[in-house]
């Protein structure tokens, strides 16, 4: 198999309603439009959430988490007792349950909103001397802050994420663009033997582009695939690049002239 192609799923076939009589709530997150027909199918081994901000991509993944047993703050199973984001639990998650083709050995919730906080948690972890073993072992040897933002983002997932059920939100807010191909790599190296599946929610067009990936459109309800070209992220980042004067006109309107306040001396 080439390894720009991919499985099926191997561990998460898709998400639905717990009991088939809920009804969405005046308040957040049960008011997002998407969830009044919700129904999560995932066919292919790597999706991507796509929307604007405050669409509920994060809302959604961080449920997901909490289903795959992980915890909503970020991390592996092991760091399921240990909270360093403002919420313990995702309140979405009690009204939804997972589909499995079977349950993934290991799994992983990178979120970087909440990664700083969980690098220190593994120097905490360090510095502990009732702390078995080396809390850096699957993490690249050393401490995640002894290396630049994007560097430690991705050593981390070069040495974290091998084979399971990995879930990203946002990996490419540190990455430089030979970054963020250096990541599509890594991913397709992961799917290619059919033993991973990553979830993503992103904003990046680079990340998009992979192939055969399903893009799952929340700015529209119910959820449903989007073609790359008809992404926002896609139709944004090709016109400005193409003709950026046509967008900064928009932007910076022309300077109006200023009016006299006074008698001019």
């Amino acid at each position: 198999m080439a390894k720009s192609q991919i499985h099926r799923p191997p561990y998460l076939a898709g998400v639905q309603f717990r009991d088939s009589g809920f009804q969405s709530p005046d308040r957040f997150p049960f008011n997002l439009p998407w969830l009044g027909e919700f129904e999560l199918e995932l066919p292919s081994s790597v999706a991507f959430f796509v929307g604007e901000n405050g669409s509920g991509k994060s809302t959604l993944i961080e449920a997901i988490a909490a289903l795959c047993r992980l915890p909503v703050s970020g991390g592996s199973r092991q760091e399921n007792g240990d909270f360093f984001g403002p919420e313990k639990e995702s309140e979405l998650a009690r009204e939804l349950a997972p589909v499995f083709t079977q349950r993934p050995r290991d799994g992983y919730f990178f979120r970087a909103e909440f990664y700083a906080q969980f690098a220190t948690l593994l120097d905490l972890r360090a510095q502990d001397p009732d702390f078995l073993g080396d809390p850096y072992q699957a993490y690249g040897g050393r401490s995640l802050h002894t290396r630049s933002h994007g560097e430690s983002f991705l050593e981390l997932m070069q040495n974290r994420l091998s084979e399971g059920l990995f879930l990203l939100d946002e990996p490419e807010s540190a990455l430089s663009p030979q970054r963020q191909l250096t990541l599509l790599a890594l991913i397709a190296d992961r799917v290619a033997d059919g033993k991973s599946q990553f979830i993503i929610a992103t904003h990046s067009p680079i990340l998009l582009t992979f192939p055969g990936a399903t893009i799952l459109n929340f700015d529209e309800s119910p959820l449903a695939p989007i073609a790359l070209e008809e992404t926002s992220h896609y139709y944004i980042t090709k016109g400005i690049l193409d003709n950026p004067q046509m967008y900064w006109k928009h932007l910076i309107p022309e300077a109006k002239p200023i009016e006299p306040t006074g008698n001019l001396r």
